[in-house]
């Protein structure tokens, strides 16, 4: 069966942080380089950057950007690649963010087919670095990313955008960072002296793979049970040293303001949500970190997006329709080029 290049990337992009370190190391034996029988953070890193330059290499060979690497911020990894639709018209833009715990994944992750698709539908295409939460905790990845949707627009005339039809699209971190931007409040800073903050940071429409629609561990605690909760890119995010440090007020603050839920209201965009981990129970013996893509993030999400009265299409793979993708394919097509209908 053929797999649509769009969801091939939603598919085989979602991270690491799916499995424990041990069944990493059980799937990549020669990751372990120190042969100390583990797999170090570096180490771990090391994988997902080798995974994500084979993703960005399947289907359609990767076309060279139209500008690679363009600084959107003062930070290194504040960098993005810019694929221009050849349209008359002001084109759309569907951004990628990528995964990886927040401490690992590149905009390289992104695959040539899925571009090529975006732009022979006359949508131009973005693919963004953002700060590792080992650089810069919470708010820092969000924030990255609110700022680059913020240049994109700052550069509608040179690059022929249209600013009011932006989209994104991530998995797992790149996915919640998708969320936390679509849901947030406007961030735009009117009367800033750099013109890029004066930009908007709003979203028509939003796409998520394995998505947490929270990264507050004591909420995952309670929706998910077992340990998926103690996973360590938890609380690296929020610079904590243990779990136990969740319970400090100020990172209580934190965790509940990183929550994509806690800025969910009814001029919120719409999204399409696709989740792949068994939805049920936790077993009993669950590692720390194991259900970190748990389908429950997503009823979680529609439940509160359907009270609101917000278009919110959740599909599991198990589930997915006889042509896998085109539900996600339609929804990006219908909100960025509606014409196209």
């Amino acid at each position: 069966m053929k797999i649509h290049p769009l969801l091939a990337l939603v598919l085989t992009a979602a991270p690491l942080l799916a499995q424990t370190p041990e069944q990493i190391l059980k799937r990549f034996p020669n990751a372990d380089v120190d042969k100390d029988g583990r797999l170090s953070e570096q180490e771990l890193r090391a994988v997902q950057e080798r995974m994500n330059q084979g993703r960005g290499a399947q289907g359609a060979p990767k076309s060279v950007p139209t500008v690679a690497a363009a600084p959107y911020g003062p930070h290194e990894r504040n960098v993005l690649d810019f694929w221009k639709a050849e349209t008359t018209a002001p084109a759309p833009v569907l951004v990628f963010i990528h995964g990886g715990g927040f401490t690992g994944g590149s905009k390289d992750g992104v695959g040539g087919a899925t571009i090529e698709q975006c732009l022979k539908l006359g949508i131009s295409f973005a693919s963004i670095n953002y700060r590792y939460s080992t650089q810069a905790i919470y708010p820092a990845p969000m924030m990255d990313g609110a700022r680059a949707i913020q240049f994109l627009r700052s550069k509608a005339r040179e690059w022929n955008i249209d600013p009011t039809r932006i989209g994104v699209f991530g998995s797992s971190a790149g996915a919640g960072i998708t969320m936390w931007i679509g849901f947030h409040d406007d961030l735009k800073k009117p009367d800033s002296a750099d013109p890029i903050e004066r930009e908007s940071t709003r979203l028509l429409c939003i796409g998520t793979q394995g998505g947490q629609s929270t990264y507050d561990p004591l909420v995952i605690k309670e929706w998910i049970g077992g340990r998926a909760w103690e996973h360590p890119a938890l609380l690296r995010l929020f610079g904590a040293g243990t779990v136990a440090d969740i319970e400090k007020p100020e990172l209580r603050k934190l965790a509940t303001d990183s929550a994509a839920l806690t800025h969910l209201s009814t001029d919120d965009p719409p999204i399409h949500m696709t989740y792949s981990e068994p939805d049920g129970p936790l077993p009993a013996d669950a590692k720390p970190g194991q259900g970190i893509h748990h389908p429950i993030f997503g009823h979680k999400l529609k439940e509160r997006m359907d009270a609101l009265g917000i278009q919110c299409i959740y599909q599991h793979t198990k589930d997915a329709p006889p042509k896998p993708g085109q539900s996600m394919i339609d929804f990006f097509r219908d909100h960025l080029k509606p014409e196209r209908k």
